[in-house]
């Protein structure tokens, strides 16, 4: 028994090893050299980025028109020199049925090094990307394929919004997990891109709100301008109308 523990212990150990060993989220954006005593210089931003990219599964939405496409940045293994990809993973359900649907209308979809979205037009056979490079996307909430309801009324949503890092607000060369986390709004078409938290916030989680189908969003500000998010700073709770995102306001504001 003692023997069989000591090996369990060891192949857990062995995996968080190699496991830690798996590179980092995100991508270098930076030219980065190092001076005479060590310390990082982080130089020119890096103008032709071009990352080797893959595209997943087509993801399917309410409207036959609309299908959209999620791309992942091709990794590899140091060791084996194989190449891998991210695979899409679904966020469960608040709580309630919807379909099995995130959010009521909504399905939410995430991956390791997920970085731009692909927008395909059924009916005028033409691809559009959401974003104009490649960026590190959190989540994408999009219209659920499956027919829904909230409150006994059909809902039928018509926009995209996502979650990203976008930025290299810290500086370090690297656009990853530890850069402001931004949210967004897109159309039906993947176009006309808003911001709808302010971006000197970083988002941190949500919550929602069936009664009045609204989405909260957790957000702390950068109040030192660091461009990055920090435990000590303030967090504020932003509302989104889902019936009209566009409609967003503040519900607490730390003093």
């Amino acid at each position: 028994m003692i023997r069989i523990l000591i090996l369990v212990l060891l192949g857990i150990l062995t995996g968080a090893c190699s496991g830690s060993k798996v590179e980092k989220k995100g991508f270098q954006v930076s030219e980065i050299s190092e001076s005479e005593s060590g310390q990082k210089i982080v130089g020119l931003n890096i103008d032709s980025l071009k990352l080797e990219t893959r595209p997943r599964n087509v993801l399917l939405t309410n409207n036959l028109v609309h299908r959209l496409t999620p791309i992942y940045k091709v990794n590899y293994n140091s060791k084996t020199k194989k190449s891998y990809t991210g695979s899409n993973y679904y966020h469960l359900t608040w709580g309630n049925s919807w379909n099995n649907n995130f959010m009521p209308g909504f399905e939410a979809v995430y991956g390791y090094n997920f970085v731009n979205i692909s927008h395909y037009n059924n009916k005028t056979r033409k691809e559009n990307k959401l974003f104009d490079k490649p960026v590190l996307i959190k989540t994408l909430y999009y219209p659920a394929f499956s027919k829904d309801t909230l409150n006994f009324e059909p809902v039928n949503r018509k926009y995209y919004m996502v979650s990203v890092y976008d930025e290299d607000t810290n500086k370090d060369g690297f656009i990853n997990v530890k850069d402001l986390r931004r949210f967004y709004h897109f159309d039906i078409n993947g176009m006309n891109k808003k911001a709808l938290i302010p971006k000197n916030y970083s988002v941190m989680s949500s919550e929602y709100d069936s009664a009045n189908d609204f989405m909260y969003i957790f957000a702390k500000i950068d109040k030192n301008q660091n461009g990055q998010m920090e435990l000590n700073e303030p967090t504020d709770i932003f509302w989104i109308d889902l019936k009209n995102p566009k409609n967003v306001g503040v519900q607490f504001r730390t003093e």
